[in-house]
C-alpha cells in the first residue's frame, strides 16, 4: 500500500468513513425501501429524483473546502436521466466550471466523438464527475472533499439506473471500484456495479496527450456498444 493510499485511509477514518472496501455489497445498490428515502426511485421519475438532488446539493454548497478555493459554481451533471450510458469522470476542469457543464473543453469534445463513434449522441448519455466542484489548479481531489460529494454520485446513478457506466480515468475508476490498481490493470475488465456493468477506461484527457492509446479505448467502447445492443429495455 502506497503512502498516499495510507493518507487517505487515516482521513476518511478520522471522518467515520469506511475506507477501501473490497465487499461486493458496495457496488450494489440499496434495497428499495432504503434508496426511496435516501432519494431512490419508489414511484418517482429519473428527472424529479436528479432535480431534487441538484436541488439538495445548491448552487453554493458548502460541504467541503472546494468552495471557498476558488471554484466559479457547482457542477452537477447533464444529459438524459433514463441513459443507459453514463460517464464518471474526476471533477470539473476550468472550462466545466465556467459554464456548469461536465466535460465541455478540449477532452470534453473528445469524449463526444467517442459517444459518436458507438451511435450515440451527448443527448442520449449522462455524463458526472465523482466531484461536483473544481480543484485548484486542477489538482486530484482530496479524501475529505471526495467524502463529501461521492454519496451525491451514487445517487445520481440509483437514480438513472444506466445498462452501464464507464469510468474516465485512474481517479475515477479508483474511487468507485475502492481500489489503489492502476487503469492499465483495470482498463479492459467489467465490473458489477450498482446494477449496471462499470467499464474503466483511459480519460480523454489522457487521448490528448497520448494519441496511440485511443486503440484501446476503442476496444473498450466496442464492449460498451455490445452491452447496450445485448439490452432489451426501452
Amino acid at each position: 500500500m502506497s503512502n498516499e493510499l495510507a493518507e487517505h485511509l487515516k482521513y476518511f477514518a478520522e471522518m467515520g468513513v469506511s475506507g477501501v472496501s473490497r465487499d461486493p455489497a458496495w457496488r450494489t445498490r440499496r434495497d428499495a425501501a432504503s434508496a426511496v428515502a435516501a432519494g431512490g426511485h419508489g414511484d418517482v421519475s429519473a428527472d424529479r429524483l436528479l432535480a431534487g438532488l441538484e436541488a439538495e446539493i445548491g448552487p453554493d454548497c458548502t460541504r467541503c473546502k472546494l468552495a471557498g478555493l476558488g471554484r466559479r459554481q457547482v457542477v452537477f451533471g447533464v444529459g438524459n436521466p433514463r441513459a443507459r450510458l453514463m460517464f464518471v469522470g474526476e471533477g470539473p476542469g476550468e472550462e466545466e466550471d465556467k459554464q456548469g457543464e461536465p466535460f465541455v473543453g478540449r477532452a470534453g469534445q473528445l469524449l463526444t466523438k467517442i459517444i459518436e463513434a458507438i451511435g450515440l449522441t451527448r443527448e442520449q448519455v449522462y455524463i458526472a464527475n465523482v466531484i461536483k466542484c473544481r480543484p485548484p489548479g486542477n489538482r486530484n481531489p482530496e479524501p475529505d472533499e471526495v467524502a463529501a460529494c461521492e454519496p451525491f454520485l451514487f445517487r445520481q446513478i440509483d437514480a438513472i439506473q444506466p445498462r452501464v457506466i464507464v469510468a474516465l480515468g485512474k481517479f475515477a475508476a479508483q474511487c468507485l471500484l475502492r481500489t489503489a490498481d492502476p487503469i492499465t490493470r483495470l482498463r479492459g475488465k467489467e465490473f458489477d456495479y450498482r446494477g449496471a456493468t462499470l467499464i474503466p477506461t483511459f480519460h480523454p484527457a489522457y487521448l490528448l496527450r497520448n494519441p496511440p492509446a485511443k486503440r484501446e479505448v476503442w476496444e473498450d467502447m466496442k464492449k460498451v456498444r455490445a452491452l447496450l445492443q445485448g439490452d432489451r429495455r426501452p
